[in-house]
């Protein structure tokens, strides 16, 4: 963050501070930091505020920037400190955490008169805020909800959230760019559009995909199935569930056991939920001997997983607790581990390239080296697997960079960060060399010189899971999928009753080459057929009237403009090309 920028948000903080407690003078402010696009304040209320009160926030906040000429700040005691601020507990706790730490307590004030706010800080604020706030340049967002000092032990306090930048032109330009993501937002859409649908009664982060939504999903899993068959992988099945010794072998036990699903007692054994295909497609491997000349196996399977994840983690479709993944694992050669991995890398890229997604790069995940327990295996393991996997990034020529820690507990990570449209990012999908798994399954192979050996294991999901991804090309896309994955792909529209039979006609004709039509013919008014086929972001639509029937022909229209009038024929090649090619 540019510091001047951090600064100015900063000491937005304060003055947002100093401005609610003139309208609530019984508020207890807390932490006011500078974040990426602005500024917080937690404080706790007696009475709720809301969004309705930010008006005359910001008002009184511009009120007072002219009287803020410049900070003073002050070193005291902690006995002076805590007579400052003897009716506020929090900021009491965070003076005897200063004391505990042997720091200095240092109070900074701004203003004069009634204006004057002091707070306990360490300062990092604009010089003369009159002068390098402009004053146009900042608004209060939103508010929510924050336990004190993040603990959900604590109270529940009321954040106020504020936007910050050097510039109103600036403040504007993010303002536009939020307008537009909540407009892509993929909750909001995946409602609009009937793709999928959450409820109470089946359990939190438990999707159910709509008729349409499921289209969406089946066709991403055919278009992923024949690419990779195409690729040299072979498609396996593994049971949902499984004794917990599979889950001992492989570490996940208990290590994992908070993201998991609690245990079903059958036949006095513990069976899990299974979170991940890791260890089923390694007992898959070792099913049946193999030798060099089998490798590298490619197992690949859409197969249900359950995380329980953490209630407050849930995000609509970003983060759910029951997904399908496209997931595969590699066995492979050691010595041949690093050209099988550039080879994955090269697979996301075609994946990307056809979704028409132009900014990703990778990101590297090794161990933590003031956390180093929490990894296991062999030492010379982890510095090849890290080595390889550097090599491989190196070698496909995709931007990447490097982590100080996120490592899984038995090998590095590498996550594939993609950006929608709109500049969001997102982690699509985590892939990792893995020296350690065939050890703990005693996975092997008979190599060209007789001897048993142990292969090395690729973890790969380049579309990670369906929903998440799906979630993410909701938005990328605003909706509006290309073709090939549009539930509906065209909409048949007769003007009248008397052009039915013709439209129907059309559309049976359509869906002979397996176009996904919708034919309405309903009584509303022609205007308002098509606008909900635009609200529903349909690609094509055909308007038939009489003009089309005299001739023979239909009239064409995209979600963008009118094609005119053409013969079927003409449409089915067209759209028949658009589909197969996955045009975008």
């Amino acid at each position: 963050m540019n510091t001047n920028l951090e600064a100015k948000r900063h000491t937005l903080a304060h003055l947002l501070a100093a401005s609610v407690l003139t309208f609530r003078p019984d508020a207890k402010p807390t932490v006011g930091p500078a974040v990426d696009t602005g500024f917080y304040y937690d404080f706790e209320f007696s009475e709720p505020l809301s969004d309705k009160d930010f008006k005359d926030i910001e008002k009184k906040m511009r009120k007072l920037l002219p009287s803020w000429k410049a900070f003073t700040h002050e070193v005291v005691t902690a006995d002076k400190a805590k007579e400052i601020f003897k009716d506020n507990p929090y900021k009491l706790e965070l003076i005897d955490g200063i004391v505990e730490r042997g720091e200095e307590i240092t109070l900074y004030t701004c203003g004069s008169g009634d204006s004057a706010f002091t707070d306990l800080c360490r300062g990092g604020h604009s010089e003369c805020p009159a002068q390098d706030i402009d004053a146009d340049s900042f608004k209060l967002s939103h508010i929510a909800g924050a336990y004190w000092r993040g603990d959900e032990k604590n109270k529940m306090l009321t954040r106020v959230y504020g936007l910050a930048f050097d510039t109103k032109e600036e403040l504007d330009a993010h303002l536009a760019h939020i307008a537009e993501a909540e407009k892509r937002d993929h909750r909001k859409l995946g409602q609009e559009l009937d793709l999928f649908h959450f409820d109470e009664s089946i359990g939190k982060g438990l999707p159910i995909w709509l008729p349409k939504g499921n289209i969406i999903k089946e066709e991403l899993e055919k278009w992923a199935k024949e690419t990779e068959e195409a690729w040299g992988y072979q498609r396996v099945t593994t049971p949902i569930i499984t004794k917990d010794n599979l889950f001992y072998t492989s570490g996940h036990l208990p290590l994992y056991s908070d993201s998991m699903y609690a245990p079903i007692v059958i036949e006095e054994e513990n069976y899990y939920i299974k979170p991940m295909n890791c260890p089923f497609h390694h007992k898959t491997f070792a099913a049946r001997p193999k030798s060099y000349k089998d490798l590298p196996v490619r197992l690949a399977e859409y197969g249900w997983c359950h995380r329980y994840e953490d209630s407050g983690s849930l995000f609509g479709m970003m983060r759910v607790r029951g997904m399908q993944m496209n997931d595969a694992h590699i066995y492979v050669q050691k010595e041949k581990a690093v050209e099988e991995f550039v080879n994955v890398i090269k697979l996301h890229e075609y994946y990307y390239k056809v979704l028409g997604i132009t900014n990703y790069s990778m990101e590297l995940a090794l161990r933590d080296p003031n956390n180093m327990s929490k990894y296991h295996g062999d030492e010379q393991d982890w510095k090849d697997a890290e080595q390889m996997t550097m090599d491989a990034m190196k070698a496909s020529g995709v931007p990447y960079t490097v982590v100080q820690e996120g490592a899984a507990f038995y090998g590095p990570k590498m996550d594939f960060q993609i950006v929608s449209s709109i500049g969001r990012s997102f982690t699509a999908s985590t892939n990792q060399l893995d020296l350690y798994m065939g050890k703990k399954f005693e996975l092997e192979y008979t190599d060209s010189d007789g001897k048993k050996k142990t292969p090395a294991v690729i973890h790969r999901a380049p579309l990670g899971t369906h929903e998440r991804f799906i979630g993410f090309l909701i938005e990328h896309f605003a909706g509006a999928f290309p073709l090939w994955l549009s539930p509906v792909q065209v909409k048949v529209i007769p003007i009248a009753e008397p052009h039915h039979d013709y439209a129907r006609n059309v559309a049976t004709e359509l869906r002979k080459v397996g176009l996904r039509v919708e034919l309405d013919d309903s009584n509303e008014s022609l205007g308002k057929r098509i606008r909900q086929t635009k609200i529903e972001k349909v690609p094509y639509t055909i308007i038939i009237g009489d003009k089309d029937i005299e001739v023979n022909k239909v009239t064409l229209e995209s979600r963008k403009e009118s094609l005119g009038q053409m013969s079927l024929g003409h449409v089915i090649e067209k759209l028949e090309e658009e589909r197969d090619s996955k045009s975008l």
